[in-house]
């Protein structure tokens, strides 16, 4: 796959960056080397290859799951500027 100077221009537009025109042809090229890095990659076997998450083995502390009802709605609700029944009110956003 290539990438022309047309194709960055529409790049730039659809990502909304401000691209100036002698910055066209340089990023072309820029965006040809990055498409032919990733062909490389597509080369390379990863049949049998486990896929990561981390490159750091680690598992995460669990707890147990306990439904609660929070029982603390003051505390919660304490520096709120507005609250009602125990809620936040918050100003209307939409009319």
């Amino acid at each position: 796959m290539s990438v022309d100077q047309d194709t960055v221009r529409r790049i730039a537009k659809l990502s909304r960056i401000a691209i100036k025109e002698e910055q066209v042809e340089p990023m072309t090229g820029e965006l040809n080397g990055i498409l032919a890095w990733v062909e490389q990659l597509r080369e390379v076997n990863t049949d049998g290859v486990p896929p990561l998450t981390s490159v750091v083995e680690a598992k995460l502390s669990m707890r147990e799951d306990v439904i609660t009802d929070g029982g603390i709605p003051k505390d919660v609700t304490r520096n709120a500027p507005e609250t009602e029944d125990g809620f936040f009110v918050v100003p209307k956003v939409m009319e």
